[in-house]
């Protein structure tokens, strides 16, 4: 797998016999901003920054400058029922820079790049079969002095596999993810987040989809004083299929981030992105920005993004930003859409007309905004646990909000 360590992303030279399919060449926002391990690099962020521009970056100080880990991360991997791994799937530990880890392209932030250089070690999850069930990797916070972890996700051709990432406990954690999927392969890879209060997360997942093969990933984020994931995915060949699917709820003080980019580099390749997040209480603040890349090398793409916010009470603040560029004319379709809106008063009227008390009929309409992209997840042992985790938020903003209202009285 070293050997498809990728090249970084230019724009060729027009053909002037054919401007209309290859246009003139200019900076894409590919191009334009750093893609490095070193730090300097990198700019110290600022809210003046683009990238940057929506996250309260004095809350996360402690990440952008190369650290110490603490080591407080447990990390574990198994079938996803607690069994040891079965054959087709393999759990190793190597030093941070030594193949398959820094092989997906490169550092595209401050924050990843500090991860880089701060991790000593990766963890390398290796599919080479089917392992006939999902495997769960288990990362556990144990404290919240900063740590940094690494991980490395390698499919191999034509294998058929599910990898469940589950973060939950205390921790400041820097995170780098490195997904490369092989030729033909069907691989569908869920990060679920379900830190504790205070607990602060910065993620950087590059993503690598081979030729003819299809990827789903999914992020789940219900919980963290401070959450930032920025995801940079691009194709290795024809007919690629990437669907990024993301469910976040943020309760009164937390910020959730959630930044894609999709990169179309190669002919005939599709890409759905799709998400959904729900606010709640005062200063509860998400951010979702959604970029999508058509380059002039890739006729045939089939693009869109899409998303939704439900703002459930007054003082929640959602930022949607959906970014398209296309370089390219001879493509099937690209296009995006976002929303941020408040319950449906009619829904609610509706279900409260047939019997059903408010806070239930709130809960049944959260449930039906959050259940088909459960669904799409596609994988039943953690279905249940993601509705069941929607729900207990719910119940705490209930919880909290008659707590105010009694401190008013």
């Amino acid at each position: 797998m070293a050997e498809q360590k990728n090249a970084e992303l230019n724009i060729p030279v027009a053909d002037p016999s054919d401007p209309y399919v290859v246009p003139a060449a200019m900076p894409s926002s590919a191009d334009r901003a750093p893609r490095s391990f070193d730090v300097a690099d990198f700019a110290m962020p600022d809210r003046k920054q683009d990238d940057w521009r929506y996250t309260p970056v004095e809350r996360l100080a402690e990440f952008l400058e190369p650290f110490a880990p603490s080591g407080a991360t447990a990390v574990e991997a198994t079938m996803i029922d607690g069994s040891p791994l079965a054959d087709g799937a393999a759990w190793t530990v190597v030093p941070i820079g030594q193949a398959p880890s820094g092989t997906v392209s490169k550092p595209s932030d401050r924050a990843a790049a500090v991860e880089w250089n701060s991790v000593r070690q990766a963890h390398v999850l290796t599919l080479s079969a089917d392992p006939g069930a999902p495997v769960l990797v288990r990362v556990h916070g144990a404290g919240l002095a900063p740590d940094a972890f690494h991980l490395v996700i390698v499919a191999a051709d034509r294998v058929h596999a599910d990898v469940v990432v589950e973060h939950d406990g205390e921790a400041r954690l820097a995170e780098g993810v490195e997904i490369m999927t092989g030729r033909d392969s069907h691989v569908s890879a869920t990060f679920i987040q379900e830190w504790s209060a205070g607990s602060k997360h910065v993620g950087s997942h590059r993503i690598h989809v081979g030729p003819g093969a299809s990827l789903r990933h999914a992020v789940v984020t219900l919980g963290g004083d401070v959450v930032r994931l920025r995801m940079d995915q691009d194709f290795g060949g024809e007919q690629g299929d990437l669907t990024m699917l993301g469910i976040y709820f943020a309760d009164p003080g937390e910020h959730v981030e959630h930044r894609t980019m999709v990169v179309h580099n190669h002919p005939d390749c599709k890409s759905r992105v799709v998400y959904k997040g729900a606010l709640s209480g005062k200063d509860a603040h998400s951010a979702w920005v959604g970029n999508a890349l058509i380059e002039p090398t890739a006729p045939g793409t089939d693009s869109y993004e899409l998303n939704r916010n439900l703002v459930l009470t007054p003082g929640a603040i959602a930022d949607s930003e959906p970014n398209l560029e296309i370089e390219n004319g001879n493509i099937i379709g690209a296009g995006h859409a976002s929303s941020v809106g408040r319950f449906d008063d009619e829904e609610l009227f509706y279900l409260q007309s047939r019997g059903i008390p408010e806070a239930e009929a709130r809960k049944l309409v959260v449930r039906g905004f959050f259940g088909e992209l459960v669904d799409e997840i596609g994988i039943p042992a953690i279905a249940g646990h993601l509705m069941d985790a929607v729900d207990r938020r719910l119940a705490r903003g209930e919880s909290d909000a008659m707590a105010r209202v009694l401190e008013e009285k």
